[in-house]
């Protein structure tokens, strides 16, 4: 691995108090102390924050401000020397940092590399290294709590100790096999192999029991509002967020295009799209705008269906009820401020076993009741947090799949009594199949491509 110093900016671009310039390698003490006018940054201890002037050695002119952060390796994160540079949080100040570090010879870290320099010096594995994006991503608590788990080695625990009883069950094996003449080594048969499979396949079933709502905190439901025109979505749209996203007007057809917003609902995060009404319509614009819809339709995880309690129910609706069967919806009859004229019995008819929740947006009335029953269809009203290890990483989901079907295929293998060095084989593969979740029987190129997700400072 290049020890070289790389350097990038670790703080959002644009105006703010302080900006960071990070700096990690073994060498990034003495590559920053000759540039900084202050202390000795070369005898300082480490883990202390020194205020002086970054200036350029040559001219002496004056660079910035700054407070310089001083980290000897490997008490980092990168296990290696980091030294981060404090300066005012303009957008030029920063910059003009970045930019004077690198022409004096550090090189622009690569999206992720931070991590991967993490991960490729033994600090975190694979799974943690994942977890740190997870982290910044998450958009709500309970989504914030699943990374932390699995940053604090919750899962990496968890499938060691599953590669832990895989290995030891390849080792009997093995034994068996190259030395059968020895009566005092167990005898490893067929029953007791498929124990061992079995078990671990159990805990691998549990994991993936998990990884719909994993998936769920991890990315969002994506949640489409569909209706006819002048229904209420925006109004939804706007009291689920808690703010005026969409514009809201008694003129049909005022939302032209898809407007999208997340929204945290019981811990829950939604990524919200209000779409324009669908209709039949000669106005192009308002035409792409429907269109737009019936894709997002198709895309969703969640719909909900919105009617309006004070129309009669139109073909429109009822061909909305039509595009939404074989989904996950939730009908939503609004403006029950309004006289009655929707015929309800009908709308229990089409929906089904869907659940109908009624409300008067204007009123702020029903939306507790649309959160819980949102909650309850997709985690059963409750979400653990806590002592429950969830998998949302769709490259770990796919890994686990993978390992429960090899190791369906290692015990049909012994039910039709093959030879148990050819069992081994599939045991084996399991073994490494969960080695890749945290990355000790991954190849290069899958760690380039997972750490290039990354943004630049981290």
């Amino acid at each position: 691995m290049d020890k070289d110093t790389i350097a990038a900016i670790s703080t959002p671009i644009g105006e703010g108090a302080i900006g960071i310039v990070r700096l990690s390698g073994d060498e990034a003490i003495e590559f920053v102390n000759p540039l900084f006018d202050g202390k000795d940054l070369t005898t300082v201890e480490s883990h202390t924050i020194h205020y002086g002037r970054l200036i350029d050695p040559v001219t002496e002119e004056m660079i910035e401000e700054v407070m310089v952060t001083v980290m000897i390796g490997p008490k980092t994160f990168t296990t290696e020397n980091v030294v981060e540079i404090n300066c005012h949080g303009g957008l030029a100040s920063v910059n003009r940092i970045l930019e004077y570090v690198l022409t004096r010879g550090a090189r622009l870290a690569e999206p992720g590399e931070f991590t991967k320099r993490a991960f490729l010096n033994g600090r975190i594995d694979l799974s943690q290294a994942e977890a740190v994006m997870d982290l910044i991503r998450a958009k709500t608590d309970k989504a914030m709590n699943v990374a932390l788990k699995q940053l604090d080695g919750k899962l990496s625990k968890l499938v060691t100790t599953l590669r832990q009883k895989l290995i030891e069950t390849v080792a009997h094996v093995e034994v068996n096999i190259d030395y059968p003449e020895y009566d005092d080594v167990e005898e490893m048969t067929n029953n007791m192999l498929r124990e061992k499979t079995e078990e671990v396949a159990v805990e691998v079933e549990k994991l993936l029991s998990m990884a719909r709502q994993g998936k769920i905190l991890r990315e969002g439901i994506a949640t489409a509002i569909i209706g006819r025109p002048n229904v209420g979505k925006s109004s939804l749209l706007n009291a689920l967020v808690q703010e005026t996203k969409a514009i809201v007007t008694d003129i049909p057809g005022t939302t032209r295009d898809v407007i999208e917003e997340y929204v945290n609902i019981k811990g829950i995060p939604l990524r919200l799209v209000d779409t324009a009404g669908i209709r039949e319509t000669e106005d192009i614009v308002e035409k792409i705008g429907v269109e737009r819809s019936r894709q997002m339709l198709k895309e969703s995880d969640l719909i909900l269906l919105v009617l309006n309690n004070g129309e009669v129910l139109s073909d429109q609706d009822r061909q909305l009820f039509e595009a939404a069967k074989g989904l996950e919806y939730i009908v939503i009859v609004n403006k029950t401020d309004l006289e009655q004229k929707l015929d309800i019995d009908e709308v229990k008819q089409l929906a089904g076993d869907k659940k109908i929740i009624t409300t008067a947006l204007i009123e702020d009335k029903g939306i507790n009741e649309l959160e819980d029953a949102i909650a309850a269809t997709f985690f059963a009203g409750d979400i653990d947090s806590g002592d429950l290890t969830y998998v949302s990483n769709v490259r770990h989901i796919q890994l686990l799949q993978q390992t429960l079907n090899v190791l369906e295929d290692a015990n049909q293998a012994i039910d039709a009594n093959m030879p148990i060095d050819l069992v081994q084989i599939d045991v084996t593969r399991a073994w490494e199949l969960l080695g890749e979740i945290i990355g000790d029987t991954v190849q290069d190129s899958l760690i380039d491509q997972l750490f290039s997700q990354f943004c630049l400072g981290k």
